[in-house]
């Protein structure tokens, strides 16, 4: 479990690190040109990267969504739900406070937003509470329904990692304008953390809608499977 534990710890802290990071860093330069899409694919870029890295180990969530939805699924046992989540929560709030340090070391730093999901007023495009937690929740159950298949004993082996990566990518290019993207709620959490105020108070949003899309998705996906698909593990 501590070899789980230390995968997950480090996919998530990678995941944050390097798709908030893009949007903290290189988003704010409008000369390197990145914009949503860049940021987008900097998410998608984190998941496939650790997924291949240390996926065989802990079957590569970094989401308690993933791992929630997972077990839903049929794909990870009871008693290691809260250990992986755990695990994921840690691993964002060091790469949010590792961010931080960087950041902070610029004369015009200001922590904003600082990467942090928001609705209504803290809503890029200022969308409503509703329209938030409909987008996250549907995101969030498509991402765990096309993890389910593309991890099936049906799938082609040993491409789940693109298919995950792409997804996620597509997510973040839907949904930035809406939310900031969580579909994640340890990488919510670190974020806000160092934005603060009312990001924390929305912070609520962003562990519910994802955990109800990602229980559904699960449950979606394990509907659809064979049976044995169902006691897989996760392995991306």
């Amino acid at each position: 479990m501590k070899r789980k534990m230390a995968a997950e710890f480090l996919g998530t802290f990678w995941l944050t690190f390097g798709g908030c990071g893009s949007a903290i860093f290189a988003a704010a330069f409008p000369q390197l040109g990145i914009g949503f899409a860049g940021v987008s694919l900097a998410f998608g870029l984190t998941v496939l990267t650790m997924a291949y890295a240390v996926g065989p180990i802990s079957g590569g969530h970094f989401n308690p969504a993933v791992t929630v939805g997972l077990w839903m699924g049929g794909r990870i046992a009871p008693a290691e739900v809260m250990p992986y989540i755990v695990a994921q929560v840690i691993g964002a709030i060091a790469a949010a406070a590792m961010l931080y340090a960087i950041a902070s070391g610029s004369p015009t730093f200001e922590p904003g937003r600082f990467a942090a999901n928001g609705y209504g007023d803290l809503s890029p495009g200022h969308y409503n509470l509703l329209s938030c937690l409909l987008a996250e929740a549907l995101l969030t159950f498509f991402f765990l329904l096309i993890i389910m298949k593309v991890t099936s004993t049906n799938a082609p082996a040993g491409f789940a990692p693109i298919a995950i990566g792409l997804t996620l990518t597509l997510i973040h290019l839907i949904s930035i304008p809406i939310t900031n993207t969580s579909v994640n709620p340890a990488r919510s959490t670190g974020p806000a953390l160092f934005a603060g105020g009312e990001y924390i108070g929305q912070l609520w949003l962003f562990w519910v809608a994802p955990l109800v899309g990602g229980l559904l998705g699960g449950l979606a996906g394990r509907a659809l499977g064979e049976k044995n698909d169902l006691k897989l593990p996760a392995h991306v």
